[in-house]
């Protein structure tokens, strides 16, 4: 049987809590810090997020480039503890998955396998891209920014490119590199890991703010799942 680790999740599905668009465009000569600090100062008043995403991950130990496509969503928790946020990861291609979390406890759902993974959401904590996406990371903490590597070009409706390289050592990433609009949101982030693996995600139809925290029926609906019957579901 085929166990799906969360390891193995945050290799793949790494989002961090960020998003982007096409075309060459001449890159500014804004420095990379300033552009973090925008970029941190937006993030920090977002209180809720949503985006369609396009996910590409290839890499000689990953196989065959694999490709997704869905929706995610992002709902910071109102707290000076600055406590987990929620999110919720719909992969409608190739395969169905969905990939929530309340806050309290993490689901990862794949219907290919008829199985969910279910952990402590508190493990997400480690992850530097999620902690940031769900307001309790802090880029100038967490990452050393520097200006990104040659060949890059900044695309049609972003100015910037920055490049993150955590400052403790991370088993799954390497480097992250940010695609940063003049007003300060993410529409792309590639990610590299330990591996030489990358992942790139490219997003639309970015919502800030639209999801009403006070909808009791809302916040169900997205941030709880329960899977179809016959699935295994799996504690770890």
């Amino acid at each position: 049987m085929k166990v799906i680790t969360t390891t193995h999740f945050l290799q793949v599905f790494l989002f961090l809590p960020f998003l982007l668009f096409l075309f060459p465009l001449a890159a500014s000569a804004e420095a990379p810090g300033a552009v973090a600090t925008r970029l941190q100062k937006r993030y920090d008043n977002i209180q809720s997020l949503s985006f369609d995403f396009i996910q590409d991950t290839r890499g000689q130990l990953s196989g065959r480039p694999k490709k997704g496509r869905g929706q995610a969503f992002f709902v910071k928790e109102p707290s000076k503890e600055k406590l987990p946020g929620k999110m919720r990861w719909n992969y409608s291609d190739p395969d169905r998955q969905v990939l929530v979390s309340d806050g309290k406890t993490f689901s990862m759902y794949f219907a290919s396998l008829a199985q969910m993974i279910v952990t402590p959401a508190e493990s997400l904590q480690k992850e530097l891209t999620y902690s940031f996406f769900t307001g309790s990371g802090n880029l100038f903490e967490d990452f050393r920014i520097l200006a990104p590597d040659n060949g890059l070009e900044a695309r049609q409706g972003q100015t910037s490119i920055i490049q993150l390289i955590p400052r403790a050592k991370q088993s799954q990433v390497a480097s992250i590199h940010l695609w940063v609009t003049d007003d300060s949101l993410i529409q792309r982030i590639e990610i590299l890991d330990q591996f030489d693996t990358l992942t790139v995600l490219n997003f639309s139809n970015l919502q800030v703010n639209t999801l009403d925290k006070d909808d009791d029926a809302l916040m169900k609906r997205l941030f709880h799942f329960t899977p179809p019957e016959g699935t295994e579901i799996i504690y770890q």
